[in-house]
């Protein structure tokens, strides 16, 4: 069982939804990143989703990739990425950690030798959001075989016939991207969403967790409504662009997570 695995459970037991916090590894530095990472459970954060900055990042909108461009330009790359986690577990050896990336870098390392350094700087989870289903083999197969959850992207045109595939080989949870088009574009809405998570769940008995177009404490108390838990990345990250104290930050991530875990 992954930490992930575990969280979940916990909250279940606990009749609780999750909240989600995506944050740039290394924005707007790697002091104040492995800063604000180290603050987030104390914010209420279940799971922590931590970006692997990278150059292309086709999925992500401008807020995350002004963040990634910033992460980039102070210097950070996987080593230091997996470094911040390494720095993270040596207080906190519970909340789970998702690396959320493109496969380029994954690739370049090796994934035999990335797979042995992520499961050793307490990496829990891989979203890899341009490897599909039919790239198992890549990478999926090897992360689950090391002991790490593979979590996989459905968004609203993954249809009935594509929805089985999608799900295969997926573990920890869900991800609902809950609108057309990338991070940050355009708010979530719960009456949208909640048919397409009940759809989801009826094929899968992991938790299907929203992202994308969650904003506020609100939003992410509705969303959490119809799902078991809500993910926040833009509206975080797009607070770090604007220099926010990290406190000033945790704050509000606070009140996302009072938001999903008042549903």
């Amino acid at each position: 069982m992954t930490r992930i695995d575990a969280k979940f459970a916990e909250l279940s037991e606990n009749k609780k939804k999750a909240f989600v916090a995506y944050v740039m590894a290394g924005d707007p530095d790697y002091d104040t990143s492995l800063e604000l990472v180290k603050g987030l459970p104390g914010a209420g954060v279940d799971v922590i989703e931590l970006g692997l900055p990278f150059t292309d990042p086709m999925a992500d909108g401008p807020t995350i990739q002004r963040a990634g461009q910033r992460a980039l330009e102070g210097g950070m790359t996987l080593e230091r990425t997996l470094q911040l986690a390494t720095e993270f577990r040596k207080q906190d050896d519970t909340t789970p950690i998702v690396m959320m990336g493109y496969y380029n870098p994954i690739y370049s390392r090796g994934v035999e030798t990335f797979l042995k350094d992520a499961k050793a700087a307490g990496i829990d989870g891989l979203i890899v959001v341009d490897l599909p289903p039919e790239e198992d083999e890549e990478l999926c197969i090897p992360a689950q075989k090391a002991g790490l959850n593979f979590i996989r992207l459905a968004t609203p045109t993954t249809d009935d016939k594509r929805l089985p595939r999608v799900l295969q080989n997926t573990s920890g949870f869900v991800y609902y991207v809950s609108i057309t088009g990338i991070t940050g574009a355009a708010e979530a809405e719960a009456v949208d969403v909640g048919p397409e998570v009940a759809r989801i769940k009826s094929q899968t008995d992991l938790p299907v967790i929203v992202g994308f177009g969650i904003k506020t404490p609100e939003s992410s108390r509705a969303i959490a409504e119809v799902a078991d838990g809500a993910v926040v990345g833009s509206a975080i990250v797009a607070r770090i662009g604007d220099g926010a104290p990290v406190a000033d930050v945790l704050t509000f991530v606070k009140s996302l997570a009072d938001g999903a875990h008042s549903a």
